[in-house]
């Protein structure tokens, strides 16, 4: 076989596609406009005297497409040097109690327990076990669920701000279906969120539970330069697809004759490649932007950070969305005793935040992370801005994607964050798929023109 597959945009799920059809015998060329491939799993930058990743730290280990990927690529894989979560509160960052399944505890001893919760809330929560489960079938959206099940408290305090800060959404305009359909399914089988977290803690003692999360041992990095190396000359960097045709893509410097088109740039740049033959609903998929910031401290400050991966924030109550203890989650001798940071910022309702200067934007940051924690200023910092980055899965996303995907042309797919999912392991998957439509639409046979 030795189909011309065109795969506009050198991301993740990109690479990932040519990957899958290079080793099918087909014939990807990725046209990627960036002078480097990666697109958010991005080169590390320089923060003072390290090298620090802006991009995703790490792939869901519970998505086992990631981790495959990783390992079909020879890559090995390594767990964090941290376990658990904090959420900050009025009184301190407190811990996410252990035993949690996306953040809700399944025992209700635990429940009682819920750490940032009033006891009103906590006892509002444990309302999931008696509540009737929705019947009407009804698409919701994960604040509809979560609230219906747990109470706004719980959800507003500590459970929205775990899920979605993963999608740097609203969580009242989030949908549970697109989002976290494993939530719908508790609710479906064991009437209640909690009893489902609890079902899900037995289901992880009965295998062999592993970390959450894993990484290449030199970082996220490792995994888009595996793919590049695989992939050699069938890369090409700085070259920007002005359009898409039939069986064509044209270039600045002329067009080439194509079998199949792979569109793995996002939603709006595909339909600006597609022009007129761009699905209605291509251009109507939301992404909101984010950033990211790093603060470097002096040596002695290591200890300083509590044991653990880092804090979420529910909304509003300081700058910063979620912060990761780099050197406690992936501890680098490079490190040396110093703590090691960052902080997210922007996303649904606050994207204003990074449209201040840098050095407010870590001013800030700093001083929040001194009223929790015994640091002193950073000596280094670096603010990285991801515009439009994260797509938003509202209310209707499912089905809005299988639509825009009946209506492409033919011999045209998409694939990445905007329609598969946000994380490393979902473009994984999704890329995998998309490789095997392409391969099965090449080897259907073909109409003759009348």
């Amino acid at each position: 076989m030795s189909d011309r597959v065109a795969v506009v945009g050198g991301g993740i799920a990109g690479l990932a596609t040519a990957f899958h059809l290079a080793r099918a015998g087909a014939d990807p060329v990725v046209f990627e406009r960036d002078d480097v491939p990666g697109g958010i799993v991005a080169p590390p930058i320089e923060v003072g005297d390290l090298w620090l990743e802006p991009g995703p730290d790490s792939l869901a280990a519970r998505k086992a497409w990631g981790a495959d990927l990783c390992r079909r690529l020879g890559l090995t894989l390594i767990a964090p040097g941290a376990s658990g979560a904090f959420l900050w509160t009025d009184t301190g960052l407190v811990p996410y109690l252990s035993g949690t399944a996306f953040g809700i505890p399944g025992d209700v001893g635990d429940v009682l327990r819920w750490a940032g919760l009033s006891r009103r809330g906590r006892v509002r929560a444990l309302a999931d076990l008696v509540k009737r489960k929705r019947r009407d079938g009804a698409e919701e959206t994960l604040g509809g669920l979560l609230r219906r099940r747990l109470g706004d408290e719980a959800t507003d305090l500590a459970i929205a701000p775990l899920l979605a800060g993963l999608h740097a959404g609203d969580v009242d305009r989030l949908s549970a279906s697109a989002t976290f359909p494993e939530l719908l399914a508790w609710e479906r089988t064991q009437g209640s969120l909690i009893r489902g977290a609890q079902a899900a803690q037995r289901s992880a003692r009965g295998g062999r539970p592993g970390p959450l999360f894993v990484r290449p041992s030199g970082g996220m990095r490792d995994l888009i330069d595996a793919l590049a190396d695989s992939l050699g000359d069938r890369i090409r960097t700085g070259a920007e697809v002005m359009h898409v045709g039939d069986r064509e893509v044209q270039l600045v410097d002329g067009a080439e004759p194509v079998d199949a088109v792979v569109l793995a740039c996002g939603a709006s740049p595909a339909a600006e490649v597609l022009e007129h033959a761009a699905p209605t609903e291509l251009s109507s998929i939301r992404s909101v932007s984010t950033g990211v910031v790093f603060l470097v401290y002096p040596s002695g400050t290591a200890d300083a950070l509590p044991d653990g991966t880092g804090f979420v924030v529910p909304p509003g109550l300081a700058p910063m969305t979620a912060t990761t203890f780099l050197s406690r989650k992936w501890p680098d001798e490079r490190f040396g005793d110093r703590a090691v940071v960052r902080c997210y910022v922007g996303g649904a309702g606050d994207e204003d935040v990074l449209d201040a200067p840098d050095e407010d934007i870590v001013a800030a940051c700093a001083k929040h992370l001194s009223a929790v924690l015994d640091l002193p200023e950073p000596s280094a910092s670096h603010v990285h801005r991801w515009w439009g980055a994260m797509p938003q899965y509202e209310i209707g996303h499912l089905d809005r994607v299988r639509r825009i995907r009946e209506a492409l042309p033919p011999g045209i797919f998409l694939v990445g964050s905007a329609f598969d999912g946000v994380g490393v392991s979902d473009l994984a998957r999704a890329a995998e798929e998309t490789a095997s439509l392409v391969l099965e639409d090449a080897r259907a046979p073909r109409k003759e023109p009348a």
